[in-house]
């Protein structure tokens, strides 16, 4: 997906950019929330990321926790989908984008103890009333259903 990223923005620069994405909802045994401390200083997020061409949201679910977090899951249901002038975001390098992303609800199958996308800085889970501020507005009654 990179790739394509980076010639669409070589052809719009940082103008306001649609993408589809996903995002996974996973929990611990005790129901606290798994989220990713970005690298570059951006805070913490769900593990999420664009669809890339040909790739159905499912498989792009897989790929993108796998990648963030070390951990093969199965996505068991989708929790909503999400769009809009709040799902805006500014990256630090200045590129606008708009999200649509569909909010997976996701179980572990498997850690393989390394993640290998190097966005990740750290992984941690949280309770509802010790949760960071996240950069998308996802509705708590969702993340903690």
């Amino acid at each position: 997906m990179k790739s394509y990223l980076v010639d669409l923005r070589r052809l719009i620069g940082n103008r306001l950019l649609l993408l589809p994405g996903v995002a996974a909802v996973i929990h611990d045994a005790a129901g606290n929330l798994l989220l990713q401390e970005k690298s570059s200083g951006e805070g913490w997020s769900l593990p999420a990321g664009a669809i890339e061409p040909g790739e159905t949201p499912q498989e792009a679910i897989a790929r993108e926790v796998m990648e963030e977090t070390g951990f093969k899951v199965i996505s068991t249901d989708i929790l909503g989908v999400f769009g809009g002038s709040e799902f805006r975001y500014t990256y630090p390098n200045g590129d606008h984008v708009e999200y649509v992303v569909t909010l997976f609800k996701c179980q572990v199958h498997a850690d393989k103890g390394i993640w290998t996308d190097p966005e990740t800085k750290s992984l941690q889970y949280f309770a509802r009333e010790t949760m960071p501020p996240l950069a998308l507005p996802y509705p708590a009654s969702l993340l903690f259903s």
